[in-house]
């Protein structure tokens, strides 16, 4: 028994059928610390974190919390012995108060009268929330709604505090911020698990870093003693290749060009998209960037005929070939030539019951290889799957594997690829690695690099400020549905960039 431990987990095993997740994987995580969790999609982290919270039960192994052995046959129980969890997706009411959705659920055990609001306005001090806890949670931006969600779990009781890909949706000033909050608290006697695939930010904010490959533990470094590269490396097990100098690809054909494209809100009473026009060239990467929530999602849906817009002209290629896409739907749009790597990819780019190969032919079921006339081309559809897993290093043990079984990084590669194969003119990813771990993030960056050197056009939106600083040939900043700034990749910073992006800075 050791007292300076906040939590110990011992040879913890978990197998799912055909899949080890974790194979004797022990963790020591010091009180007061903030300890990170790296790994690629599928190594077996959240499989921990979730067996550390209750969610599952280990095959084998052992758990302690302060040096005391633990069994969670559920969250309460993690929840009853100091261990809060704040989810990527956060789990909020719009149309509730922050004070109302931090009670929800906790009724029982703190009351909702005064002295339990007291507590939730002291706890709003700690974890640096600026607003009233009586203010409805719609009127919140992203960091804030974050900071709710610690709020939730510290008004449980936490003094250990997962955090799953915190920073996510983050811009840098509210990085900054939130880091500032998680240090405070640690000075407090917080304990944190940061679960992230930014490995700058990992080693800026941890104080140890353990690394998990394949179900197993690594290692276990010192942020201060390890680089960013070589944490990539013991991610994926093997040395990754050196980026090299980037030359100009860019051309004066134009093949994307949006002409004052105007959306109006469901309400029909303001604007979310304000006369919006752009052009992209062949061979070049048009990166949009902004705070999530001020029209890059509704940009992407209107240019692929998902939402309908009030005006403007959408127009594919260049001179004698140009189409006017307008009055073209989204099935048009992408036989015109459009390949989407969609933002929600569950909801839009897959089909996760369905097998890979029938998710090969969601898009492109008119046309070759998967087509035969009107017929569809089963045995076509199979073997160029097997193509794209090959090709696109998508693990999986077979093409009848259902799409959700792969890992979120597997799923990703596989939408790449099968976008790819179309021969598009223009590709438009929206967000294409948010989520996944640093091998599958390599592999998709250089998949657009490639198709990019081969002439295709990118429309890239992220909200990952260094992918679109390192993939971008020119940068535009939308803010409240219009396009405000342009920013050279060569030299502008991801401080600055944010800055523009709140409308800190023209």
């Amino acid at each position: 028994m050791n007292a300076n431990l906040a939590v110990q987990l011992a040879g913890i095993s978990k197998s799912f059928p055909g899949v080890v997740a974790n194979s004797n994987v022990d963790l020591r995580v010091k009180a007061g610390e903030v300890h990170a969790l790296c790994g690629e999609n599928g190594a077996g982290k959240s499989t921990l974190m979730k067996i550390l919270y209750g969610m599952l039960q280990p095959d084998s192994g052992t758990i302690e919390v302060d040096g005391k052995p633990v069994r969670f046959r559920s969250p309460s129980d993690a929840i009853k012995a100091g261990i809060g969890m704040v989810h990527q997706h956060f789990m909020l009411a719009d149309n509730l108060t922050v004070a109302e959705n931090v009670l929800l659920g906790a009724e029982a055990q703190h009351g909702i009268g005064a002295k339990a609001r007291r507590r939730i306005a002291e706890l709003a001090t700690t974890t640096g929330l600026r607003v009233d806890p009586n203010v409805e949670l719609a009127r919140l931006g992203v960091a804030d709604r974050q900071r709710v969600e610690i709020l939730k779990v510290l008004y449980r009781g936490a003094r250990v505090v997962i955090l799953d890909e915190p920073t996510a949706v983050l811009v840098p000033q509210e990085v900054d911020e939130l880091f500032g909050t998680v240090r405070e608290m640690r000075g407090q006697g917080y304990t944190f698990l940061f679960i992230s695939h930014k490995l700058d930010e990992v080693r800026s904010i941890a104080d140890t870093i353990t690394v998990i490959r394949r179900g197993r533990c690594v290692g276990t470094v010192d942020p201060n003693a390890v680089t960013s590269r070589r944490l990539a490396e013991m991610m994926v097990g093997t040395e990754l290749p050196d980026p090299g100098t980037r030359q100009s690809t860019v051309t004066d054909r134009e093949i994307l060009r949006v002409d004052g494209l105007t959306l109006l809100a469901e309400s029909g009473d303001r604007r979310v998209l304000d006369e919006v026009s752009l052009v992209v060239h062949a061979g070049e990467v048009l990166g949009i960037a902004g705070v999530e929530g001020n029209g890059q999602t509704e940009l992407v849906e209107t240019i692929m005929a998902m939402r309908r817009a009030a005006s403007g002209q959408v127009l594919l290629g260049d001179g004698a070939e140009r189409v006017d896409l307008t009055p073209l739907a989204t099935l048009g749009r992408r036989e015109a030539g459009i390949g989407y790597v969609p933002e929600d990819r569950t909801r839009h780019g897959l089909l996760p019951s369905q097998p890979l190969w029938a998710n090969r032919v969601l898009g492109y079921q008119s046309r070759r290889p998967i087509a035969r006339g009107v017929l569809l081309d089963v045995a076509a559809a199979r073997a160029d799957t097997e193509r794209i897993v090959t090709e696109f290093d998508v693990r999986t043990p077979g093409v009848e594997v259902p799409a959700a079984a792969l890992s979120g990084g597997n799923q990703q590669k596989l939408v790449m690829g099968r976008e790819l194969s179309g021969e598009p003119v223009l590709l438009i990813a929206s967000h294409p690695t948010r989520g996944v771990d640093v091998g599958a993030q390599a592999m998709i960056w250089d998949a657009i690099r490639a198709a990019q050197r081969g002439g295709l056009a990118v429309l890239l939106v992220s909200a990952d400020l260094d992918e679109l600083i390192g993939l971008s040939d020119t940068i535009k900043v939308m803010l409240r549905g219009r396009l405000v700034a342009d920013a050279d990749p060569a030299t502008v910073t991801p401080e600055q960039l944010g800055a523009a992006m709140t409308g800190a800075e023209a």
